[in-house]
Formats: C-alpha cells, sequence, structure tokens
C-alpha cells in the first residue's frame, strides 16, 4: 500500500475514534439533562441534586469541546501531502515506534500495527521536529533512529 493511503487511513481511524467520542460525550449530556429535568426534588435553584447534574454536565460540555477542536485539528491535516521531514501530519515510523503527529489521542492499532497519535506539544515531538529519515534523536535516554517519515 502507498504512504498517502495509508496516512488517510491512519486520519480516518483517528477521525473515527474523536467521533465516536464526540457522540459518547453528546449521549451522556443529553442523559445528565434528562435525569435533572426529571428529578421531583427541591425546586429550589441551589438544590444539591441539579448543581452536581449541571457541574457533570459542564465537565461533558468541556470534554465535547476538547474532542471537537481536536476533529478540526486533525482536519487540517493535509492528505495529499508526503512529508519529508517531520512536521504537523507526519507519519513517524522510528526502530522502536510508530508515530502519528497531529493530535493526543494515544495508542490505536493500524493493520497488525500499535501507533501513537501525538500532538505537536509533547517532549517526544520536540526532539524529532524536523528530522528525516535515516536521522536519529534521543529521548528520555533512549536513542531512535527514524527509518521512514511521511
Amino acid at each position: 500500500m502507498d504512504k498517502l493511503a495509508i496516512k488517510k487511513e491512519i486520519i480516518k481511524i483517528c477521525a473515527d475514534t474523536l467521533e465516536n467520542s464526540i457522540a459518547t460525550v453528546r449521549g451522556t449530556i443529553d442523559e445528565i439533562l434528562e435525569t435533572a429535568s426529571e428529578y421531583e426534588g427541591d425546586h429550589d435553584m441551589f438544590d444539591p441534586f441539579k448543581e452536581e447534574m449541571m457541574k457533570k454536565k459542564d465537565m461533558q460540555v468541556e470534554l465535547l469541546k476538547k474532542y471537537s477542536d481536536e476533529l478540526t485539528l486533525l482536519n487540517k491535516v493535509d492528505k495529499t501531502k508526503i512529508n519529508e521531514t517531520i512536521g504537523f501530519g507526519s507519519v513517524v515510523i522510528t526502530d522502536k515506534q510508530k508515530m502519528f503527529i497531529a493530535i493526543a489521542l494515544g495508542k490505536f492499532q493500524y493493520k497488525n500495527d500499535t501507533y501513537y497519535a501525538i500532538s505537536t506539544q509533547v517532549p517526544v515531538f520536540q526532539a524529532m521536529k524536523e528530522k528525516k529519515a535515516g536521522d536519529s534523536f534521543l529521548f528520555n535516554g533512549n536513542k531512535f533512529t527514524i527509518q521512514d517519515v511521511f
């Protein structure tokens, strides 16, 4: 399979994961609002149960915003570009692990391989930024050799 096809599939896996997370959070928000509206307790605006429900809702809204922002960022990756050096949107294959540089999604599977979706804000990205295939970098006392970048 060509590198662009792999990159597109990796982006799709990440997008699907985020979209599933967004749907789950929206469902949780709906459940919280439904529970709060069905509650028959005090109709006092300082009712502890309703306050707790609103806190839970606010936490979920923040999570929804985070996932939505990550999806927006992911959609900015150029799916038609093969990166020669490591930067935003790169797929990086080292002798120790495989990474996709865009969003902080963590570990995921592509075919039979484990990849890590990381953001440009994490220290390991800073250690390998702008390097290319054949280069090496040190991170946490470990030497990584870059085998491929696209």
